[in-house]
């Protein structure tokens, strides 16, 4: 009987974990799957909501408050008036803060993001801030090229970048296409390191490249 007991002492916290960590994997994935659509809807402040009550739950993840800032910085860009970018982008700032103390430091995909806030704060005022964030930007896409080598968002970001940049800067859709197809090469082949890590940009970079022909 006290062998049965200490049995049920060692499994029950173990059970227990694997129960925690079933619901945090169900929630994320529920959460993740409503990317494609808040493009399209404009639900990225809730969706940033969501993943951040995650993260507040789960205070050793990095991914929850990556995506918060995925979304706050994707509002940042679809926002129209230009007044409300700043603070968006400096949510995304806080959470991406918050994401990389959590994962041990700065990652592939925490700088894609701040590659993105950058790029975000830049389009506010293209001609003034470009000397600026344009380098901030670059800086952090390069940072994610080297921490993996194989991951195929920061690529998309730099064509992203060409695809908008003036032709007599260097940039222009015959410049971005080949970069897109790149991209949309190392896509077909990244595999991430589960079904709630990053995998999002293929299609959108399917699109821009269909926007260069």
């Amino acid at each position: 009987m006290k062998k049965c007991f200490l049995l049920l002492s060692l499994l029950l916290p173990a059970l227990s974990m694997v129960a925690q960590s079933d619901k945090y994997k169900t929630a994320m994935v529920q959460q993740i799957a409503k990317l494609d659509g808040a493009m399209q809807n404009g639900g990225f402040t809730d969706l940033a909501n969501n993943f951040e009550r995650i993260g507040d739950a789960e205070k050793e993840q990095w991914l929850p408050y990556y995506y918060a800032a995925y979304c706050q910085v994707m509002n940042g860009f679809m926002e129209k008036d230009k007044s409300k970018v700043d603070p968006l982008a400096d949510k995304a700032e806080a959470l991406i803060t918050k994401s990389e103390t959590i994962a041990g430091g700065p990652n592939s995909e925490t700088e894609v993001i701040r590659s993105m806030i950058a790029s975000s704060r830049m389009m506010v005022d293209p001609q003034s801030r470009w000397m600026q964030y344009g380098q901030v930007s670059a800086g952090h896409m390069e940072k994610a090229k080297q921490q993996d080598p194989a991951n195929p968002r920061p690529v998309y970001l730099e064509a992203q970048s060409k695809f908008y940049t003036p032709e007599q800067f260097g940039g222009g859709k015959a410049v971005a296409a080949p970069i897109f197809e790149k991209a949309i090469a190392m896509f077909d082949q990244f595999k991430p390191a589960s079904e709630i890590h990053p995998s999002w940009g293929k299609s959108a970079a399917q699109y821009f490249l269909s926007q260069c022909k």
